[in-house]
């Protein structure tokens, strides 16, 4: 996970004290003052941030809500109180404790490179294979094993996918079956993905196949 970089926004300090442990020798260590970029590189390395909570920076910590990266935040506790952590984050409270550090650390990069495993990108969209979930900016759908299946498999195909191909791979029909089971599921996807995200061409079809 980023080369076991860990980044640090809020603290410059904290960032020689970490240095100096031998707790942490494994890790390398950068300090941010640019929330922006600190986010940035995180996702794109697959960094886990380290995010010292103040009065004037309590709200910024949303910024890494649907970024799929694993943050602790680090604050007095009656600044903790009442924040709402997604499932990649964590708080812990000043003084901070090194070995309760380390052991939070460890188990987040744990559950990231775990969720990591179980997402998929399509278009702009993001399946969650281990949820069964579809999401897209803070937005989240509760989908079925067969449905994920299909999505799945337009996530391996960059061209249009036969109906054919759709009931042998997905539901383990024989091409020459007889059935509407591929336009059924197609149309009632379609419509939760209308009511939930707005998108009116979530699935798109040629005289090739089905596409997104």
């Amino acid at each position: 996970m980023g080369n076991s970089t860990i980044s640090i926004f809020g603290n410059k300090i904290f960032l020689e004290i970490i240095n100096e442990s031998k707790l942490f020798s494994n890790y390398q260590t950068i300090h941010y003052d640019d929330l922006d970029l600190c986010i940035k590189e995180a996702v794109r390395h697959g960094r886990l941030v380290l995010f010292f909570v103040t009065q004037a920076n309590k709200n910024f910590f949303k910024e890494f809500r649907s970024k799929n990266i694993p943050v602790i935040l680090i604050a007095k506790s009656s600044d903790l109180k009442n924040l709402k952590l997604d499932d990649l984050m964590a708080k812990l409270d000043i003084p901070v404790r090194m070995l309760e550090l380390k052991k939070t650390i460890t188990i987040l990069i744990t559950k990231y490179e775990f969720k990591k495993n179980s997402l998929i990108q399509l278009s702009d969209y993001t399946i969650d294979k281990n949820e069964r979930k579809i999401k897209k900016d803070q937005l989240e759908l509760q989908l079925s094993e067969k449905e994920i299946n299909f999505l799945i498999l337009f996530s391996e195909n960059s061209k249009p996918i036969s109906k054919n191909s759709v009931l042998e791979k997905v539901w383990n029909y024989s091409t020459e079956t007889e059935t509407h089971t591929v336009e059924t599921h197609i149309h009632r996807l379609r419509k939760k993905i209308l009511e939930k995200f707005g998108d009116k061409n979530f699935i798109k079809n040629n005289n090739k196949g089905y596409y997104i």
